[in-house]
């Protein structure tokens, strides 16, 4: 019976359009796709004289199937006689189709939980229509996805935290896990000006308008006889600091803490601990445009992209350290950078693109990298000093 369809075939053949989610969705919508039918692929003339019994056999199995209808066709000749053997089977019946999959438990739950959000939510049926089994894997978080939604859409006005979801069973972590559906079911429910598009449906804060967590600047004097309210090292909100500036002619962003606290005593300058790409906090801090603003990063591929995104901003921006010479002096202090950048970067001056692409090239070695703090503390003083 090599290739003769089994019940299983039958079954396997069902069930790839059962994941695909077509069989929920019409019968969901009430499509006409029923009666629905598969072709069998049984014994011909050749092979019923060749084993008889075998085909028979076969045949015999198929009419033992529940909860189908068989349609057959006359198959023989003159040496065996005709023989009436299945040729395609019908499923007339939904149920009949859940049972043969034993899928009756799941479409039962999709059905409810259709209908409650054909009540509560009108908007997300189109969506459960389209990706009924996504509902599936959800179903037991459902409902709470669900209210979780028409929260928002009738208790979150712009600018509310995440936070102040106030849906029983539902928490910030709850939101984070479901993102990737909360963001589509959103999408469906709220008006268009409730919705960001210039930001992704990854970015959930910013597409649907929550209050973004504020962002800190943490920055300390240098100048000894300068305090802030008192305090010689702050932290502060980026978009006070940025109606609230220090009044300090030179500002200094360094990458690497250590180094930002052991920064020496230099008359009428503020030290600002950059954090690496997450240096776009400063772009609100316009009074930097009057200020000298000098960066000191690591002497490495990503060091030169944050000094060209600084730059994107403000222009004027000068690197600290972070030339031929330095990199040249400190060679002993090499070490390897791990992933570097192969990026375009447009904000270099000619001396510091000429080393960039040196690094990227492999000129000195492979990834070589000088991290700031391996940088003898005399040339900082010196760096400093220099006007």
């Amino acid at each position: 019976m090599t290739g003769w369809t089994t019940r299983a075939d039958v079954v396997a053949k069902l069930r790839r359009r059962w994941d695909s989610g077509d069989f929920l969705a019409a019968y969901a919508a009430d499509a006409p796709l029923l009666p629905l039918e598969v072709p069998l692929r049984g014994p011909g003339p050749r092979e019923l004289a060749g084993d008889l019994a075998a085909a028979q056999e076969w045949a015999a199995q198929w009419r033992k199937a529940n909860g189908i209808r068989l349609e057959y066709q006359r198959v023989g000749g003159r040496l065996i006689g005709a023989n009436e053997l299945p040729r395609r089977v019908w499923i007339d019946e939904w149920p009949q189709l859940w049972s043969l999959l034993g899928v009756t438990a799941a479409v039962d739950s999709y059905s409810c939980l259709l209908d409650r959000t054909r009540t509560a939510a009108p908007a997300l049926t189109a969506w459960m229509l389209d990706k009924p089994h996504e509902v599936l894997a959800l179903a037991g978080e459902w409902d709470r996805v669900v209210a979780t939604v028409r929260w928002i859409d009738t208790s979150a006005p712009p600018g509310t935290f995440l936070r102040q979801v106030d849906v029983p069973g539902v928490d910030t972590k709850f939101i984070e896990r479901h993102r990737a559906v909360l963001s589509r079911l959103l999408d469906c429910q709220l008006p268009a000006h409730r919705i960001d598009t210039d930001c992704p449906p990854s970015d959930f804060i910013g597409r649907y308008r929550f209050r973004r967590k504020p962002q800190y600047v943490r920055f300390r004097w240098l100048d000894p006889r300068c305090r802030t309210g008192g305090f010689t090292e702050i932290t502060v909100r980026a978009d006070e600091f940025a109606s609230t500036p220090p009044v300090a002619e030179s500002i200094v962003i360094v990458e690497n803490e250590t180094t930002y606290l052991a920064l020496p005593p230099t008359e009428n300058t503020v030290a600002i601990f950059g954090g690496g790409y997450a240096l776009t906090r400063l772009d609100a801090l316009s009074w930097l445009t009057d200020r000298r603003v000098r960066y000191w990063g690591d002497i490495d591929t990503h060091g030169f992209a944050i000094l060209d995104r600084l730059r994107r901003t403000f222009p004027h921006t000068e690197s600290m350290l972070m030339d031929r010479p330095t990199l040249l002096a400190h060679e002993t202090q090499w070490v390897q950078e791990n992933s570097p950048t192969i990026a375009i970067l447009d904000h270099l001056r000619p001396a510091e693109s000429e080393l960039y692409q040196d690094l990227v090239e492999n000129t000195f070695g492979p990834s070589v990298r000088l991290e700031q703090e391996r940088i003898r503390y005399a040339s900082i003083e010196s760096a400093l000093r220099d006007e």
